[in-house]
């Protein structure tokens, strides 16, 4: 898919309108790349590894974490083979909510939103 920075832009967007629209938990920017991560990469998943992976400091990796688990995302569990460590796990609940947001995306990039107010152009 060639398109240019606009258009990506626009379909960041509409996908961005569309999870509004649906109501679907309000995740930051940070936390969307945490769980995108968690999801996308392969495991195990620490505070450390995701702090590396980020660039991001530890307590905020642990901030976005809490949010995650509050929203049943992720799950913390203890890593057994090293007690002074914890791993970041996928849940059905995180894995359905990426699912439906990758709906959202693939329908933006279609530009499939028949409730799209922007006045934008389909092509640019």
């Amino acid at each position: 898919m060639d398109i240019s920075e606009l258009q990506a832009l626009d379909m960041w967007r509409r996908a961005i309108v569309k999870s509004v629209r649906i109501e679907a938990p309000d995740l930051s920017a940070r936390q969307m790349a945490m769980l995108l991560t968690v999801y996308l990469t392969p495991p195990p998943h620490t505070v450390r590894g995701l702090s590396a992976e980020l660039n991001v400091s530890k307590p905020a990796v642990t901030r976005a974490i809490d949010r995650l688990t509050e929203l049943g995302m992720v799950r913390r569990k203890p890593d057994e083979t090293d007690r002074r460590s914890v791993l970041i796990q996928r849940t059905v609940k995180g894995s359905v909510f990426l699912r439906e947001f990758g709906e959202i995306v693939v329908k933006a990039a279609r530009n499939e939103d028949d409730n799209d107010s922007s006045g934008l152009p389909g092509r640019y």
